[in-house]
């Protein structure tokens, strides 16, 4: 008799049973989408949807069905053409109320989105989009390393009461990056308590004294890990930024990835309104806090051009007059822990939450400064295009305005309000500082749009090939092994069915590679049942009974399909760990393809078989 254990058997039926019900959105399709989200972070209620719908009822526009998914309106429609339309009326009517993207709405059942079930997400070379590629200054972020340590310099050797005639930052190298911080201390100074007083700021740092000919300087400079480990931090940092900002658009399915030493690449699938995403991925913008210089006059500095000692002259952007501002610093956009756009008594405003460090530094500014006037700094930074000898150079710009000054009334520490502000700038300036600041600046060197039409022809050739190629395979396992070719047949589509299924649940976006991965998979996971259907050939040769073959034939070629698959799988997973892009794509599918087509080939063939001849006493021959 050929047996199989009954949990074996209540296995297989229950990972089939499963794959099949987590791969079936995938069979439905998806429609042309318009994604409506609040610009104020809320979720979209009923309300808001039948004023939606009637809305474009009312404008001519054609729309199938809408639904709300995660706070999100989600508008199907049966065109491109339609969809845009809707997008531009949306817009034009809801600018201050609603944000949209364009996108693409699975034809899923409502049952089945209720139980969480979603088909795979598509990359951008299927589903079209926008392809971003931004180049970090991560010299820049070394720089602003040094920035900082420079003014933590300045208040430790104030606090300590010793002289300094100057700070700066140089390069320890010629043409190299700025690594190294420079003060420089006049003759009456101490230079001992200099170095006592910077001991726990520069700590970490190469620390040496140099004899200048006007006095005493100490050199501290970044070692080549703290350089690393800056540059790292800068591009970790610029890419949760850039996650964030993308989310905050309402942009469904994006990839942000690291490529290369300094390079990030956005794909933004289904995108199409590239000049409002770019926008806002490209600002490097941030706060500073700083008092205002009421003891000087800031007319005056602006027409005469000499700026008082420890101030700095900036313009208000609501009313056009210049502002003196200390060159001390209160707290920066870095320390903002959360930012929300809301309303005050004075209009719209934004809510800042700064962690324990700068609510401490604002609480004690406060306390000490109460009826002097504070200023709000928005720094944004961008690249320009300027004709130097008769070539174009791009450098960076850096944009500082004051948006908002007030007098302080009471004493606060790490929880405000940001008011004078109009309700778009309110809701920008928020997005942007909840995202987090780029801890570094970055400059677009590519763009690609990927059209719709590009994406369709993409998937329907994919599929034509994967339909031929598993055709192909079917046909040759039928004839070649007559009734155990059409068990392999249906191991082989149960085995796709399956692999879909773990694409899906881990929301593994398939691009061109994967479709290649799913097609190599098909030929790669035939080879295992051809493996055992020969080694049972061959024992049915030595004269042994089928029944005894068949499970020869599965025993004795266990070590070869499991020796020959782990060198894959070995392969597949340090792509899939050390690759990116299409290349980490591929690897996910082949890797996963491994997996199911091991357990399909091993338990799902065996089950199969044995429920067809295992309980047979005695079986003549085998079909094979």
């Amino acid at each position: 008799m050929l047996e199989y254990p009954r949990w074996k058997y209540l296995l297989v039926a229950a990972v089939l049973l499963l794959a099949l019900l987590f791969a079936l959105p995938n069979f439905f399709g998806e429609d042309p989408a318009l994604q409506v989200e609040r610009k104020d972070h809320t979720a979209v209620n009923a309300a808001a949807q039948h004023a939606l719908e009637t809305f474009l009822g009312e404008k001519g526009v054609h729309y199938g069905k809408t639904y709300i998914d995660s706070g999100r309106l989600m508008v199907r429609f049966t065109s491109v053409t339609d969809q845009l339309a809707a997008r531009d009326a949306v817009n034009a009517q809801y600018a201050d109320t609603y944000r949209t993207a364009l996108s693409f709405a699975p034809r899923t059942p409502a049952l089945l989105r209720t139980l969480g079930l979603r088909p795979m997400p598509l990359g951008l070379d299927l589903r079209g989009g926008l392809y971003l590629l931004y180049q970090v200054d991560v010299n820049a972020a070394v720089t602003q390393a040094l920035d900082g340590y420079a003014q933590d310099s300045r208040r430790a050797l104030a606090a300590a009461h010793v002289p300094v005639k100057e700070v700066s930052t140089v390069a320890s190298t010629a043409g190299g990056t700025a690594d190294t911080l420079r003060i420089v201390l006049p003759p009456e100074a101490d230079v001992s308590a200099a170095r006592t007083a910077l001991g726990n700021t520069l700590q970490g740092l190469t620390v040496t004294t140099q004899s200048l000919p006007s006095g005493s300087a100490i050199v501290a400079t970044l070692t080549t890990a703290q350089i690393r480990e800056r540059r790292d931090y800068a591009m970790e940092q610029n890419m949760t930024t850039l996650r964030n900002r993308v989310n905050g658009l309402g942009v469904s399915e994006p990839i942000v990835q690291r490529q290369g030493a300094d390079r990030i690449n956005v794909q933004l699938p289904g995108v199409q309104n590239s000049a409002e995403v770019k926008d806002i991925l490209g600002r490097v913008a941030t706060l500073e806090f700083r008092l205002e210089d009421m003891q000087n006059n800031a007319i005056e500095a602006a027409q005469t051009g000499r700026v008082p000692l420890g101030s700095k002259l900036y313009t208000h952007t609501r009313i056009g007059r210049p502002v003196l501002l200390k060159r001390e610093v209160i707290a920066t956009g870095d320390q903002l822990t959360n930012a929300t756009s809301g309303q005050a008594q004075e209009g719209p405003a934004v809510n800042i939450r700064l962690d324990a460090r700068a609510g401490d530094s604002m609480l004690r500014t406060t306390r000490q400064n109460l009826n002097r006037r504070m200023a709000v700094v928005l720094i944004e930074k961008h690249p320009e295009t300027v004709e130097v000898d008769g070539k174009k150079v791009t450098r960076e710009t850096t944009d500082e305005q004051v948006i908002n000054d007030a007098t302080i009334r009471g004493v606060f520490s790490n929880n405000f309000q940001i008011t004078g502000l109009q309700a778009g700038e309110a809701r920008e300036l928020a997005l942007l500082l909840k995202s987090g600041s780029l801890a570094a600046p970055l400059y677009q060197i590519e763009e690609r749009a990927v059209g719709p039409s590009l994406g369709r022809d993409n998937i329907d050739k994919g599929v034509t090939a994967l339909i031929v190629g598993m055709a192909g395979v079917f046909l040759f396992m039928w004839i070649y092994y007559k009734t155990f070719g059409l068990v392999a047949d249906l191991v082989l589509l149960a085995n796709v069915v399956l692999l879909t299924a773990l694409l899906s649940m881990m929301r593994a976006s398939l691009s061109l590679p994967g479709i290649a991965g799913i097609i190599l998979t098909v030929g790669m996971a035939v080879d295992a049942n051809v493996l055992i259907y020969e080694r049972i050939r061959e024992e049915l040769r030595k004269g042994v009974t089928p029944q005894a073959a068949i499970r020869a034939g599965f025993d004795k070629a266990l070590s070869a399909i499991t020796d020959s698959n782990i060198s894959t799988l070995i392969a597949g997973v340090v792509l899939w760990v050390l690759g990116t892009g299409p290349i980490r794509g591929f690897a996910i599918v082949l890797t996963l393809g491994i997996l199911t087509s091991m357990f399909t080939s091993l338990m799902g063939s065996r089950a199969l078989l044995t429920l067809m001849y295992g309980g047979q006493r005695k079986v003549a021959r085998l079909s094979i």
